[in-house]
């Protein structure tokens, strides 16, 4: 893209993620949708073999092994003359803390489904994220080409469990063996879905005006007096599409496809461009600060290290939130209350990366970090600002992280150090100056594997694990001086993270809600406390809208 003025960079940019259960297909729409951009030439199947083409999305040596995502990544494509910023998030429930910290840089969510499954566990809970940030879900149901359940089921589903109006911009003939395509509502087309076999499997991707005669020798009878059923209850019962309901998260656009096959996705992505929003406003000390205001400012969301095993770097990744970023530009760091020059930015695709002189709201860069930039970190030129930290979530799994080595002790320290900081996990430590090894707290027992693995193979550390048993981290909101006169814990220690705050930890939900019933003074947050924005702002505290139970 040629350098433009701030307003036009602006409405020429889309950032978004997408959320799925694993094994709906995310890693693949996102190769697809890199393939219209012209960004990869080929794209990678998810498979457990060796010989197979890795995954642009996937580049630690463990997601390559496993076949799984298990770091974020971020992939910067144009498509129409619109940048897109496409946050690709692990799929995996034990990486969902990587997701939501994800969530916070995304304007939109490109919320994906399996046809088969419908709505599942961890999209459920993604969802939750979005919806309190009440981003643009947009959704694509997947693998129409196999078995699956009953579309209005499916739209039923959306609607009862989320308390989303789905609104279907196209519309599936048939599925399984008998898919035959889709009918696009916006331009009364028909898009036919057709195996040709040459070599290698394709699809063919023929389109047809309503009304064409041709229509009936095309679809099976039965399956056509279906269509006319479904298109008509559709057209009769169904609300018809509101951009500002979609761009406040309350109604969905629903899209039908196969990522696989590649059949709708160039639907689904004209689609998106059109009706999603641009980079929108943030809430900071300062109230609502705009993309187009003209000082530069922009938040941390992700740190990475070693994404570059041979030069041991450390990444951070900032959404540029307002102004124009230029290369070496010197910005105010808020945590530090220092000014920070930005030498050596670069443009992130995966694990490539490419050197940059500037970018717009909207974008991420990456900055190397020599330990200066923590997750949640506000950089900006002009007046001071901050903008709300991003909030840790419970974790479910705890475990002291022992380092049998002690010759190994200061690569133990940096590693956990280094990935504490990209947020691979969660530490903690007991009031009880005796015992000193860390508490590693993690969504699921996946999480430790990775951090393990990578303290063997990025520090050279063997460590080993002693599992807790406790199963939910509650944080003490009212500080210290409330658990100065509480009796004995049971099936409960009190620990503390990082930053010196209170934290208990309990063995099961009984046990919580025993200790919330006997202490109604002590307030308890199921996620760490983040930044109070200053009174001119609207901004309503995450915690506040999470019960503490």
């Amino acid at each position: 893209m040629k350098e433009l003025d701030l307003a036009k960079a602006v409405e020429q940019r889309r950032t978004f993620a997408i959320i799925s259960h694993p094994d709906a297909g995310k890693t693949t729409l996102t190769e697809k949708l890199l393939l219209y951009g012209g960004a990869i030439q080929e794209a990678g199947a998810v498979k457990a073999h060796r010989a197979q083409k890795r995954v642009t999305s996937d580049w630690m040596e463990l997601e390559k092994q496993r076949g799984i995502s298990i770091t974020s990544t971020v992939l910067q494509f144009d498509y129409r003359n619109i940048r897109l910023n496409l946050l690709d998030t692990p799929g995996h429930q034990d990486f969902s803390e990587d997701t939501y910290r994800t969530l916070a840089a995304a304007d939109n969510a490109v919320m994906l489904e399996d046809a088969s499954k419908g709505l599942e566990t961890q999209t459920r809970k993604l969802f939750e994220v979005c919806q309190m940030r009440s981003l643009p879900i947009f959704t694509f149901i997947n693998k129409m080409d196999r078995p699956t359940r009953d579309p209005l089921e499916l739209m039923d589903e959306i609607e009862t469990e989320l308390g989303l109006k789905p609104y279907p911009v196209n519309w599936p003939i048939g599925s399984g063996d008998r898919f035959t395509g889709v009918f696009d509502r916006r331009t009364q087309e028909f898009h036919f879905f057709e195996r040709v076999s040459k070599g290698r499997m394709r699809v063919k991707d023929t389109i047809i005006k309503l009304g064409d005669p041709q229509i009936e020798e095309l679809i099976d009878k039965d399956l056509y007096y279906q269509f006319k059923e479904e298109l008509e209850l559709l057209d009769g019962l169904m609300p018809s599409l509101d951009l500002k309901q979609v761009h406040s998260g309350q109604q969905t656009p629903v899209f039908f496809g196969s990522a696989m096959t590649n059949f709708g996705v160039e639907l689904f992505l004209n689609s998106f461009l059109e009706y999603a929003l641009p980079p929108m406003a943030h809430e900071s000390t300062l109230g609502l600060i705009p993309p187009e205001h003209p000082e530069f400012t922009g938040f941390v969301f992700k740190l990475q290290a070693n994404m570059d095993p041979r030069h041991r770097d450390r990444i951070a990744f900032v959404r540029i939130c307002s102004g124009k970023f230029e290369k070496d530009m010197v910005v105010y760091h808020a945590r530090l209350n220092r000014s920070v020059r930005l030498s050596y930015p670069q443009k992130l695709f995966a694990q490539d990366r490419i050197s940059i002189d500037e970018a717009y709201p909207g974008d991420v860069i990456g900055l190397n970090n020599p330990g200066i930039f923590t997750i949640g970190d506000t950089i900006y030129t002009g007046s001071k600002l901050r903008y709300a930290g991003i909030p840790s979530f419970s974790p479910e799994l705890f475990a002291y992280l022992k380092n049998p080595n002690p010759s190994k002790f200061k690569q133990f320290q940096k590693g956990v150090s280094e990935l504490r900081e990209e947020g691979a996990v969660q530490i903690m430590y007991s009031v009880d100056d005796s015992k000193r090894d860390p508490i590693v707290a993690a969504v699921g027992q996946l999480q430790f594997e990775v951090v393990q693995y990578r303290l063997e193979h990025e520090y050279n550390v063997e460590t080993r694990l002693e599992m807790l048993p406790y199963t939910l981290a509650r944080w003490v909101e009212n500080g210290w001086e409330v658990l100065e006169n509480i009796p004995s814990l049971f099936n409960t220690i009190l620990v503390k993270d990082v930053q010196e705050r209170p934290v208990l930890l309990f063995k099961n939900e009984w046990t919580l809600q025993q200790f919330v019933g006997s202490n109604p003074k002590i307030k308890l947050s199921k996620i760490a406390p983040v930044l109070e924005l200053g009174p001119e702002s609207n901004h309503v505290q995450i915690s506040s809208q999470i019960s503490s139970r």
